[in-house]
């Protein structure tokens, strides 16, 4: 949705210059911190090369939250929107090329192109689905199953994803995703 956005831009000869100006291209090394849990959030970054981690520190716990990849916009949705003090940390697990753009950046855009907030409600939406999956996830199923499920939905997890990121994301050790990983 954001990609074809930014299609878009470059198609629009009146416009395309000054909209131009609002995206900044940033490449980065893999731990590098967008975001700190507790500061408000004031960039959307579309994911050109790399992957990226939404986490929060349960009582100095890591707890991975979602993984984001190529082609992916990212930000700390409600931080963002709402001015309001991120509950999340954003961080590169990959070296990454990104585009960022600012809030300000946005409702200019989304004054231009409407439909860019309407791809914003649908981000949302898909990331509130899946929440909800984690959430029962975690209530319904066990370890096992809750991995076997990642494998199966998201293959490019397992691959590119260090194992004490997977075990946080699946709310269990990495001792005890080794055991379930060597069963199989």
């Amino acid at each position: 949705m954001y990609f074809d956005l930014i299609e878009r831009i470059k198609q629009d000869t009146k416009n395309r210059d000054s909209f131009k100006k609002l995206f900044t291209e940033k490449e980065i090394p893999s731990k590098t911190t967008l975001l700190r849990e507790g500061e408000i959030s004031g960039n959307i970054y579309f994911i050109i090369k790399g992957c990226l981690r939404l986490w929060y520190n349960d009582d100095g716990k890591d707890v991975t939250f979602q993984f984001f990849f190529e082609n992916k916009p990212v930000a700390s949705i409600e931080s963002f929107l709402y001015k309001k003090p991120s509950r999340f940390s954003l961080e590169s697990i990959e070296p990454s090329k990104l585009v960022l753009l600012s809030r300000a950046g946005f409702e200019i855009l989304g004054n231009q192109y409407p439909d860019l907030k309407e791809g914003f409600h649908k981000i949302m939406l898909s990331r509130l689905e899946n929440y909800s999956n984690l959430f029962l996830s975690r209530i319904k199923d066990n370890p096992r199953k809750r991995y076997e499920e990642l494998v199966k939905a998201h293959p490019e997890i397992i691959q590119r994803i260090p194992q004490h990121y997977i075990a946080s994301y699946l709310g269990i050790t990495p001792i005890s995703l080794s055991r379930i990983r060597n069963k199989k």
